[in-house]
């Protein structure tokens, strides 16, 4: 999972692998458990096909997200999932979330 060969930290190594906007909104709608790609376009307003596609990759190459194939007769089904790495990511992304939320988004709002 390095993706690089030094870290000066913890937090470094981690941002390293959620760095940018995108990947942690694809952890945290996998968090619902798993997803077709037209899903995850759909749960992530904004995010393009090709990055979309490219921060999977990225995630299963660190081994925070599976993706799995299926065949329904002539038709793949693909499904990306967390691995247990990437919920135990999602845990540790849980208290930021909720600082977000206390501070940032203000009463009555979850998201």
């Amino acid at each position: 999972m390095t993706r690089r060969d030094t870290y000066v930290c913890g937090i470094d190594a981690a941002i390293d692998v959620v760095g940018g906007k995108w990947k942690v909104l694809i952890l945290w709608a996998l968090d619902a458990g798993p997803r077709r790609f037209g899903e995850l376009r759909r749960d992530i307003p904004g995010v393009t096909e090709k990055v979309l596609t490219s921060h999977l990759r990225e995630l299963e190459n660190d081994g925070i997200v599976s993706r799995e194939e299926t065949y329904e007769g002539a038709v793949r089904r693909v499904a990306y999932t967390l691995t247990p790495l990437g919920v135990s990511l999602n845990e540790a992304l849980d208290p930021l979330g909720e600082w977000g939320r206390k501070h940032l988004l203000g009463p009555g709002r979850s998201s």
